[in-house]
C-alpha cells in the first residue's frame, strides 16, 4: 500500500506553478469561518478588519482578511457563467469591499471549492477555473482558500487530486495577479507530497474544533498516515499528532503545512490550552489565521496571538518548522519535545504537555540536539517566550508545565 502511494506521487509532474513570489513565510491574517460560518456580510468583514487594525494585529503581520463560504447566490449568471455575489450581503459588490480592505492596508482573500459546489452548497469552481480566477483577479483578490467538497469523485489518489487542484493554480497564475493559493484538501490524498509544486500552503487535516483533546468520530484519523476520510471537529491534539511527522515537508521555497485557523478567543479552551495551540502552530510554521470575533477578544487572548517572539519564529525566513525529537506517553495523553534551528543560529525548544497532570521534566540537551550532537555540549542561555525569564543551560533544562500547557524557550549561545 505504501509502495503504491509513493509510486503515484512519483508519477506526478513537477510544474512549479506555485512560483508566484508568495508564501516565503506562512500566511497570517483572519478567516471568517470559525466564528461566523455562513452568517457573513460586508459589514462583518469591515468590522473585523477594523478591530484587527485597531488592536495592532496588522502591524504584527496579520495582513490577509479572508472571507470564507456563503458569499454567493446559489446559481451562476446564466450568460457570463460567473459566480454572483449575494446582493443582500454585499450590496456594493465584492470589488467595493476589496477596495475598502486594501485602503485599510490589508490584503483581500476569498473562498471557493474544487468541486461542483462549495461545502455549504454554493457554486464551486470545478470546470469553471479560468472564469473564476479571472473574476477573482478583477475583484482585487490576493488570496484564495480552495476547498474540497463535492469533487465529483475526482479524488482518492494523489494524482487525481493534483490534477484537479493544478487547474486552478494555472488559472490564477495566468491572470497576472499574484494570488496566494491555499489548498483546503484536508490531507485526504497526502497533499504534503504533491501540493508544493502548485500551491503556497495545504491543509493536512480535517477542520479544527475549539477543543483541546476531545475525540470525535467525525474526525476519525489520529495520524497523517490515515489517508482517506479526515472529517471535521478535530481537536487541537488530534491535529498536532498528524502534523508532527510532516515538518520535513514544509519550507520557504515550497510551501507550508496548514493546521487550520486559530481558535484562540472563541471560548472553548483554557488559557493554557490556547497557549499550547498558538505555540505549536507558530513553531511548526503553520499559517496563523485568526478565526474569532476580534472586537470581543479579551486582553488575555489578545496577548496570546500578539506574542511577538513566537510570531518572529513563525515568520523566520529560510528555516523549516521545529521537529519532534520524541513523544512519550504521560498520564492520560502524551508529552512532546520539539526543537528547531533559527536563521541566526538560535534554537526554539518546546515541551508540550498533552496530559491533564502537572509535568516536571529534565530535558536532556542530547535529546534537543539529537541531530547536532556538538551543540549538546555547548552552554546556552534559554529565554522562556511566555514569561521572559532566562536561565543558563548546560546538559539539561528543567521544565515545569501546567496540564495541557506548553513551555517554550529561545536558546542563544552563551558567550
Amino acid at each position: 500500500m505504501i509502495y503504491n502511494f509513493l509510486f503515484l506521487v512519483a508519477t506526478i509532474p513537477v510544474a512549479l506553478a506555485h512560483d508566484n513570489g508568495l508564501g516565503l513565510t506562512p500566511q497570517m491574517g483572519w478567516n471568517s469561518w470559525n466564528k461566523y460560518g455562513c452568517n457573513i456580510s460586508a459589514n462583518d468583514i469591515i468590522s473585523a478588519a477594523t478591530s484587527i487594525k485597531e488592536k495592532g494585529l496588522l502591524d504584527l503581520g496579520y495582513e490577509y482578511i479572508v472571507m470564507d463560504d456563503c458569499w454567493a447566490l446559489k446559481t451562476r449568471d446564466p450568460v457570463t457563467k460567473q459566480i454572483v455575489p449575494d446582493p443582500s450581503k454585499f450590496p456594493n459588490g465584492i470589488k467595493n469591499l476589496s477596495d475598502s480592505i486594501h485602503d485599510m492596508g490589508f490584503k483581500w482573500g476569498m473562498y471557493s471549492s474544487a468541486g461542483k459546489y462549495t461545502c455549504a452548497g454554493y457554486p464551486g469552481s470545478l470546470d469553471y477555473e479560468e472564469i473564476d480566477a479571472t473574476t477573482f483577479a478583477s475583484w482585487g483578490v490576493d488570496y484564495l482558500k480552495y476547498d474540497n467538497c463535492y469533487n465529483q469523485g475526482r479524488s482518492g489518489t494523489p494524482s487525481e487530486s493534483f490534477k484537479r487542484y493544478e487547474v486552478m493554480s494555472k488559472a490564477l497564475n495566468s491572470t497576472g495577479r499574484p494570488i496566494f493559493y491555499s489548498l483546503c484538501q484536508w490531507g485526504e490524498d497526502g497533499p504534503w507530497n504533491w501540493a508544493s509544486t502548485i500551491a503556497n500552503s495545504w491543509r493536512i487535516s480535517g477542520d479544527i474544533y475549539d477543543n483541546f483533546n476531545r475525540y470525535d468520530d467525525r474526525c476519525p484519523c489520529e495520524s497523517f498516515q490515515c489517508i482517506g476520510l479526515q472529517g471535521f471537529d478535530c481537536s487541537v491534539m488530534n491535529i498536532i499528532r498528524k502534523a508532527l511527522p510532516l515538518s520535513q515537508k514544509a519550507r520557504d521555497r515550497d510551501g507550508w503545512n496548514d493546521l487550520d485557523s486559530l481558535e484562540v478567543g472563541n471560548g472553548g479552551m483554557t488559557y493554557d490550552e490556547y497557549v499550547t495551540h498558538f505555540t505549536v502552530w507558530a513553531i511548526l510554521k503553520s499559517p496563523l489565521m485568526l478565526g474569532n470575533d476580534v472586537s470581543a477578544m479579551s486582553d488575555q487572548d489578545l496577548s496570546i496571538v500578539s506574542n511577538r517572539d513566537l510570531i518572529t519564529i513563525n515568520q523566520d525566513r529560510g528555516t523549516q518548522p521545529a521537529y519532534s525529537k520524541w513523544t512519550k506517553n504521560y498520564g492520560d495523553s502524551i508529552i512532546i519535545l520539539l526543537s528547531g534551528e533559527l536563521s541566526n543560529g538560535d534554537w526554539v525548544v518546546a515541551l508540550v504537555n498533552g496530559a491533564s497532570q502537572q509535568l516536571t521534566y529534565n530535558i536532556s540537551m542530547t535529546d534537543v540536539f539529537i541531530d547536532n550532537r556538538i551543540y549538546a555540549e555547548k552552554r546556552w542561555v534559554a529565554r522562556d517566550l511566555w514569561t521572559n525569564e532566562t536561565s543558563s543551560v548546560n546538559n539539561f533544562i528543567i521544565s515545569n508545565v501546567k496540564p495541557h500547557g506548553t513551555q517554550v524557550w529561545r536558546f542563544s549561545k552563551s558567550s
